[in-house]
């Protein structure tokens, strides 16, 4: 039964879409914790090495005040630098600037602080590369300058490459068009249908971890659409019966 309902949900292209990029995205986060954490970590380095006011310890608790213009404003003058420096390192100084996500305070001996200054908004409570997801990794490679060597062009391309799933057994080549295709083409992936499996719950997990835990961004309509389609297949209902029941609970409260 639980091949089955995979199946069909497979035969819907634009699940089967979703699916593919969802899994592209875990992968490609997976690959960039390491490589972002050591990055931001020799970044922080430079700058410390570069500015000597800057390894000097904030007595005054600074906090932002929201992300638009003078937010730095009160900031001690150690904090009122790093700001100065942040932008100075900004792609784009001149778009909004997620403050909010920062705790100024440790921006003199804390690395990941310093890179949410250029990640979304709802990072506040994220201590390390680990815990971010691709889009936010990719916002920081898009945003700090620190990331020259980087193509930001082929950083967005990453996500618009075009892969093809086959689970032995159950489903075809999802390609357009399978005459054209060599047998040892990269694009071409065959795989069990318990590895697909696995890849949709991981998929599915990282998203309503998103939904349900950031609730200073939380949409409750996607989360809503969500828990709907969790409902009507029934081995997605069992395996997330605890995320089901904490989305009737936040809706109850409503």
């Amino acid at each position: 039964m639980v091949l089955e309902e995979l199946r069909d949900r497979l035969n819907e292209s634009g699940y089967k879409n979703w699916l593919k990029a969802g899994r592209c995205l875990l992968i490609l986060q997976q690959r960039l914790h390491p490589f972002i954490n050591n990055q931001m970590r020799a970044f922080h380095g430079d700058l410390l090495n570069q500015n000597p006011l800057l390894r000097r310890q904030c007595g005054t608790s600074c906090r932002p005040r929201g992300n638009k213009s003078g937010a730095l404003t009160g900031l001690c003058k150690v904090c009122s630098e790093w700001g100065k420096v942040i932008l100075r390192h900004h792609r784009q100084p001149d778009a909004t600037v997620n403050w909010d996500n920062c705790s100024p305070p440790s921006w003199s001996h804390d690395h990941w602080e310093l890179a949410k200054a250029y990640m979304p908004r709802g990072q506040v409570k994220v201590k390390g590369a680990d815990k971010c997801d691709a889009s936010a990794l990719l916002n920081l490679i898009n945003y700090c300058d620190h990331f020259r060597s980087i193509d930001t062009k082929l950083v967005r391309e990453m996500l618009r490459v075009d892969w093809s799933i086959c689970v032995s057994g159950l489903d075809r080549m999802d390609a357009a068009d399978l005459d054209v295709l060599e047998s040892d083409s990269a694009s071409q992936w065959e795989t069990s249908a318990d590895s697909i499996s696995q890849w949709e719950a991981e998929v599915l997990r990282e998203r309503l971890e998103e939904l349900l835990h950031d609730a200073e961004t939380q949409d409750t309509e996607q989360l809503t659409r969500l828990g709907d389609f969790l409902q009507a297949n029934r081995d997605l209902a069992e395996l997330f019966s605890a995320e089901l029941q904490a989305i009737s609970s936040l809706k109850a409260r409503e």
